[in-house]
């Protein structure tokens, strides 16, 4: 008999912890969040640890929007393991093919499995994110810096920026990270302000580090792509600042890096 693996969804957490909520508040804000859609729903703190633990996968519609609505990332953006339409091909009557997906057509998104390698290091805490980019459109070096909080499970890094925590206002920076020994690969996400200057644009892309002795600093490069579809790459580099993710913690570091 073959048994799925619970997996925790570790984005959810970092999300809620990056917002400075409790699992009650959280559940709290969710409830708010469907009266004023005007779609109520029962959100509880065990819910909440329903998802967080992975043992439900899958939100509801009503609470799907609801999310949502609280921490202003779409529901695939918050780590669930959401229906995957199975694309089909079929001739539009134009001399084309469109793709659609028919009912008997949809799976539920493959949890993946814990890797055996865990990390010997905790890497929770608050960390200083700085990387470096070169923009051509002003033809200099700039730098980008969050505080963000990062919850480990296993050898599974999730870093979400917290609220107002950015060098760049209103610039959301999530990452997915897996540690291998003293070497930490994943990817990376960042949304920028839609009145800044690039417009709300999202970029993503990868990022690779060498973690140092210490466990207090990890060091490496990150690659993504530039407006005309180029691959572009920098330094980037993320520094320890507290091992805590207590809330006064998390409020103490919810401000602009200096």
């Amino acid at each position: 008999m073959t048994t799925t693996a619970v997996v925790p969804n570790d984005v959810l957490r970092a999300v809620r912890i990056g917002l400075r909520m409790s699992q009650d508040d959280f559940a709290k804000a969710i409830r708010r969040a469907g009266v004023e859609l005007g779609e109520p729903n029962e959100a509880s703190k065990r819910l909440v640890q329903r998802w967080e633990s992975g043992t439900s996968k899958t939100p509801r519609g009503v609470y799907a929007r609801a999310l949502e609505r609280v921490t202003g990332r779409p529901v695939e953006a918050l780590g669930f393991t959401l229906p995957v339409p199975m694309a089909r091909v079929r001739a539009d009557g134009k001399g084309g093919h469109d793709m659609d997906a028919g009912a008997d057509g949809v799976t539920s998104a493959a949890a993946t499995p814990q890797a055996a390698q865990l990390a010997a290091e905790t890497y929770s805490g608050v960390w200083l994110s700085r990387y470096e980019f070169f923009s051509s459109s002003r033809n200099v070096t700039h730098e980008g810096k969050h505080y963000v909080v990062i919850v480990q499970h296993g050898n599974r890094l999730t870093a979400q920026s917290l609220p107002g925590a950015s060098s760049n206002p209103d610039s959301p920076l999530t990452l997915d990270l897996t540690v291998d020994r003293n070497v930490v690969t994943g990817s990376w996400v960042e949304q920028t302000a839609s009145d800044g200057y690039y417009n709300g644009a999202r970029y993503h892309g990868a990022v690779q580090m060498l973690v140092e002795p210490t466990g207090r600093r990890m060091a490496g490069k990150w690659v993504g792509f530039g407006k005309d579809f180029d691959v572009n790459t920098g330094p980037w580099e993320l520094r320890l600042v507290d091992r805590s993710t207590s809330k006064a913690a998390l409020e103490q570091y919810s401000r602009p890096p200096e």
